[in-house]
């Protein structure tokens, strides 16, 4: 006779193979029901996922889960000792009682948790960016839709009023003809960067294979894991976890553009850049340039620079439209616009009037219950997310990047490589 922790091991292998879980169709939530949610992930973006989840009258954080003890026991301590702590996010999907589940792990597992979480039967909220690759973000999508889950995706700025109302300035013509936005991260950092330290033993409490799970096989390295109390996680500086500033960042800002201008894709894109200045160990690039062409005459870029911070706008990070009677920057403090001269247009300026993170998870939940589509829904974010790998495929390929949004392929078929993933064993991305 199987013990039980015989039948555990063998339901958490047949899970990390890929194999189906019992499917539980959405069940009706009476208007004061409270929602049990589990997060997974509790370094900074969970714990703060964790803060403004809590928050919401109608759920109840019931389980955190981490592969590393220390930032397990924290997250315990944030829900007030409530909250039952897992090592394993498989015993996640495979409770019942578990209604949605927070992803805010690092982004080479957002796919796979998303897609298992849907054919478990949960409602998700995962971190940006959606993916690592765009064939990801596809079953993503695909996932959400075949077993009918709400999924949002952490773009919270859609939920910003302030965000919104530019956007609507946008759409509705009173800046003109735009042909050009332009959006940036600029900054200084030391030269050494994050350092070099060598590869060695993973710290006590840490399950490294755990925490590389789908991803290649990598003797453990203090950047790679990335957890520094000083900083975000390094890990998304390496091209096997993530794909750096231009979808650390990047996907914020031109997931705005993409909504100011309903949703469009670009449909051709170039990128150039390379590690100019820094001399650490990372992969992904310290400088970037990517310039999008959208249908209807308008170019789009994405620039990020670790070698200065000086901006003629004096603003470090942000969005620029440019139209024939007026120009807007917004950023997450305020929007701005300013008038050409004698354009008749009048001088506007507007500070953030609520918090897009308190908001975005209302919306979630909202949504949860009334089974709508969520502010950031996964097929919105995916294609927002999609524009930011297209710069990566670009400059890994080193080509312009012709993008079929009917096809959602790229084109250029030499460039194809940089669009899939092949993921460890046992670990399969199956919908």
């Amino acid at each position: 006779m199987h013990s039980i922790n015989t039948n555990r091991r063998e339901f958490l292998a047949a899970a990390g193979a890929g194999l189906a879980i019992s499917i539980m169709p959405p069940r009706a939530r009476g208007a004061n029901e409270r929602i049990a949610a589990a997060f997974i992930g509790m370094g900074r973006m969970g714990m703060a996922n964790l803060e403004y989840a809590m928050k919401q009258p109608n759920l109840e954080a019931v389980a955190v889960c981490d592969c590393y003890q220390p930032h397990l026991e924290d997250a315990v301590a944030k829900s007030g000792g409530k909250a039952k702590p897992v090592r394993d996010f498989r015993e996640i999907l495979a409770d019942k009682s578990i209604d949605v589940v927070c992803i805010s792990t690092p982004d080479h597992w957002h796919a796979y948790m998303t897609v298992e979480a849907c054919k478990a039967g949960k409602d998700v909220y995962v971190e940006k960016p959606l993916c690592v690759t765009i064939d990801e973000g596809k079953k993503m999508v695909e996932a959400a839709r075949k077993y009918n889950r709400v999924v949002q995706a952490g773009t919270m700025q859609r939920s910003g009023t302030h965000f919104q109302k530019a956007c609507d300035i946008v759409r509705d013509g009173k800046l003109g003809k735009i042909t050009m936005v332009r959006t940036w991260n600029y900054g200084l950092a030391k030269p050494e960067g994050i350092g070099n330290p060598p590869d060695g033993e993973p710290p006590a409490g840490l399950d490294w294979d755990l925490w590389l799970g789908p991803a290649p096989r990598h003797t453990f390295n203090k950047n790679r894991w990335g957890v520094d109390p000083d900083a975000y996680s390094h890990f998304r500086w390496f091209w096997d976890y993530a794909g750096g500033m231009m979808t650390d960042w990047g996907v914020h800002w031109l997931d705005i553009v993409q909504m100011a201008f309903n949703e469009a894709m670009p449909q051709s894109v170039v990128a150039l850049g390379g590690k100019y200045y820094l001399t650490d160990n990372r992969d992904t690039p310290d400088t970037l340039h990517v310039t999008y062409e959208y249908p209807g005459g308008l170019l789009a870029t994405y620039e990020n620079r670790n070698a200065s911070s000086i901006s003629m706008f004096d603003r470090g990070g942000g969005i620029l439209f440019h139209g024939s009677k007026g120009t807007l920057y917004v950023d997450r403090g305020f929007y701005e616009v300013v008038p050409e001269p004698k354009s008749g247009l009048d001088p506007v300026k507007e500070k953030r009037s609520n918090d897009s993170n308190a908001a975005h998870w209302a919306n979630f939940l909202d949504c949860v219950k009334s089974r709508g589509k969520p502010a950031s829904d996964v097929e919105t974010c995916f294609r927002s997310s999609a524009t930011c790998l297209l710069g990566n495929v670009s400059l890994r390929s080193r080509l312009r990047i012709d993008w079929d949004d009917k096809a959602g392929a790229v084109r250029q078929r030499q460039a194809r490589k940089y669009t899939k993933i092949s993921y460890r064993k046992p670990w399969k991305l199956e919908v």
